[in-house]
C-alpha cells in the first residue's frame, strides 16, 4: 500500500491524497459504506460502485468469523471473490463487536474469550488468531485487535486498556509479519490508539503507535458516547503525533458534520452506520439539512426526494413517494433511502476533496455544519 498526499489546506489540517492497493486507488478523504456481513445493507454492490462510486468498504471480522465462517470464505477465494467486490475492502478486528458483547466476554492478557450473540456458544479471539482470520478473509487494510474502552470509563482503567492494546499490538504485528499471505496481494495492517477521553493517553498511545512505523494508523475508542467536543480535542492531539505521510483512519465516525470537523484536524479515512441505519428509519442527510422523510408535511410534496443530488433515486422518485413506502412497510423504502445517504455520504467527501485542492476547504466547511444539523 502507497500513500501520497497531493494537497494540504492552509487554514486547517485537512489534506487530499491518494492511497494506493492492489485491489485500486482510493482518493482521500474518503468514507467507507459499511458491509459489515459482507453486504452494505439493502444495497446491491453493482449499485455500490456504479452509481453511489464508494471506492472501499468495511467488513466485520467478528461477524463473518461467526457467519459464513473464515473456511467458507476462504474456500470461495477470500471475501473479494465471494461477494463479487473487486475494489479495496477493510475489516475491523472485531474489538468494537467484543466491546459491545460486555456481559458475554471475559478479557485476559491471553485475548476475550466471548459469547457468540447467535447461539451462545464460547470463542476466543486473541491477537495472533485475529490477524491469521483477517489474512483469510482478505482484505486489503486489516486492523490489529483492541480494546474499545466505554465512555464514561474511569483513568485507571482507560489506562490499563491502553496499554494491553499495545500488547497485543506487538503480538499481532509479529503474526502479521511471520506467517503468509493467503492470497495473491498484499494486505496492509493498521494499529490503533486507543486512551479514552484522557489527553495524555491519548499522546502516550499516539506515540506508541507512530513508533511502530506501519503503513497506516487508525484512532479507535471514540463516537461512542462521548460530546463531540471532547471527541474533536482527542483526534486533534493524536493527529498532531500520527505521522504526516500516512493514511490517518477515525474508526466508527460518525454524523457529516463530525466528518468534516475531522477532516479539518488531519483525518483521511472514515466509516460509520449512520447513513444506511438512519436511512432505513426514514432520516435523510442533505446539503440542506435533515429530512425525516415519515413526517407528515411531505404527504402531497410531489418534488424529487433530492434535487440537489445526482444520484438516480432522488431524481426519479418524489418525497410523496418515498413517505408513502415508509408508511406502508415496503422493503424499497429502506433501500432508496439507504442509497441516498450513501450516495451523499461519498459526495461529501468528494466536495471537501475538491475545496482542499482549491485551498477553500476551511470557510467552505465553516459555512455548511451551520446548515447540515438544520431540520427541515
Amino acid at each position: 500500500m502507497n500513500f501520497h498526499i497531493s494537497n494540504f489546506d492552509k487554514k486547517s489540517n485537512a489534506r487530499a491524497g491518494e492511497l494506493v492497493t492492489d485491489h485500486g486507488t482510493i482518493k482521500t478523504p474518503v468514507f467507507m459504506p459499511v458491509g459489515t456481513q459482507g453486504t452494505v445493507k439493502g444495497v446491491h454492490q453493482y449499485e455500490l460502485e456504479n452509481y453511489i462510486k464508494s471506492k472501499i468498504i468495511l467488513s466485520n471480522t467478528y461477524h463473518l468469523y461467526l457467519r459464513p465462517t473464515t473456511n467458507i470464505i476462504e474456500n470461495a477465494g477470500g471475501l473479494h471473490k465471494f461477494i463479487n467486490w473487486n475494489k479495496p475492502i477493510l475489516t475491523d478486528s472485531g474489538g468494537f463487536q467484543v466491546y459491545s458483547l460486555s456481559s458475554n466476554r471475559k478479557i485476559e492478557e491471553r485475548g476475550v474469550t466471548f459469547k457468540s450473540h447467535i447461539d451462545g456458544s464460547t470463542h476466543i479471539f486473541t491477537p495472533e488468531n485475529v490477524i491469521e482470520i483477517q489474512k483469510k478473509i482478505g482484505a486489503d487494510i486489516i486492523m490489529a485487535f483492541d480494546e474499545c474502552t466505554p465512555y464514561p470509563c474511569d483513568y485507571n482503567y482507560a489506562e490499563k486498556s491502553m496499554n494491553l492494546t499495545h500488547r497485543w499490538l506487538d503480538r499481532c504485528i509479529k503474526q502479521f509479519l511471520n506467517t503468509t499471505n493467503h492470497y495473491d496481494y498484499n494486505q496492509t495492517l493498521f494499529p490503533i490508539v486507543q486512551g479514552s477521553v484522557y489527553k495524555d493517553l491519548r499522546v502516550k498511545s499516539a506515540n506508541y503507535i507512530a513508533k511502530k512505523d506501519l503503513l497506516g494508523n487508525a484512532i479507535g475508542g471514540l463516537s461512542v458516547g462521548e460530546p463531540a467536543e471532547e471527541m474533536y480535542k482527542m483526534v486533534e492531539s493524536v493527529c498532531s503525533i500520527l505521522p504526516k505521510n500516512k493514511p490517518r483512519y477515525l474508526m466508527g465516525v460518525g454524523n457529516p458534520i463530525n466528518l468534516l470537523e475531522n477532516i479539518s484536524l488531519g483525518v483521511d479515512m472514515f466509516d460509520c452506520v449512520m447513513p444506511t441505519r438512519n436511512g432505513r428509519n426514514g432520516m435523510l442527510f442533505t446539503w440542506d439539512g435533515i429530512i425525516n422523510i415519515k413526517n407528515n408535511k411531505w404527504i402531497n410534496n410531489f418534488d424529487p426526494i433530492d434535487q440537489n443530488s445526482d444520484i438516480f433515486v432522488d431524481k426519479i422518485y418524489s418525497k410523496a413517494y418515498l413517505r408513502h413506502l415508509f408508511n406502508v412497510n415496503e422493503i424499497l423504502a429502506k433501500q432508496i433511502a439507504s442509497i441516498h445517504n450513501l450516495a451523499f455520504y461519498v459526495n461529501l467527501m468528494k466536495k471537501a476533496r475538491e475545496k482542499i485542492i482549491l485551498g477553500e476547504f476551511a470557510s467552505w466547511k465553516n459555512q455548511l455544519v451551520k446548515k447540515l444539523g438544520k431540520r427541515l
